[in-house]
């Protein structure tokens, strides 16, 4: 079983193009629960962050709920994402997944997050927030 919080607000995963210079609005001024991830690619920079932080230039085709496995995990940890998606997918609840040094994230459409946080729940897990 695993401790999941739900992260307050909404989340947006967007693409930006290659070169483009990241918003200062990205990194300055988080709060205690808000996550930004940043990976850059050949393809372009994609961005995952609270939806009123979103860079105006920004491709986005949903918005996301996101939720934070109660950690530290860290990155040694095994089955961890194995033991959120597999329910996620059996309940055919689409998923963004990504990790830092401590935990593991993964965020749910916002329109799914009620079905996704019951088939969390069925498989054992608690879900809090």
């Amino acid at each position: 079983m695993l401790d999941i919080t739900l992260l307050p607000g909404e989340y947006a995963v967007c693409r930006l193009g290659g070169g483009t210079a990241l918003p200062a609005a990205l990194s300055s001024g988080l709060g205690s629960a808000d996550v930004v991830t940043v990976s850059w690619t050949a393809d372009g920079i994609s961005v995952i962050c609270p939806a009123d932080r979103l860079p105006d230039e920004a491709v986005v085709e949903t918005i996301w709920r996101c939720l934070r496995v109660a950690g530290p995990v860290g990155v040694d940890g095994t089955g961890t994402l194995a033991a959120l998606v597999d329910p996620l997918a059996a309940a055919r609840v689409s998923v963004v997944t990504f990790s830092t040094f401590d935990t593991d994230y993964v965020l749910l459409p916002a329109v799914r997050l009620t079905e996704g946080t019951t088939a969390l729940e069925r498989a054992g897990h608690r879900v809090v927030g």
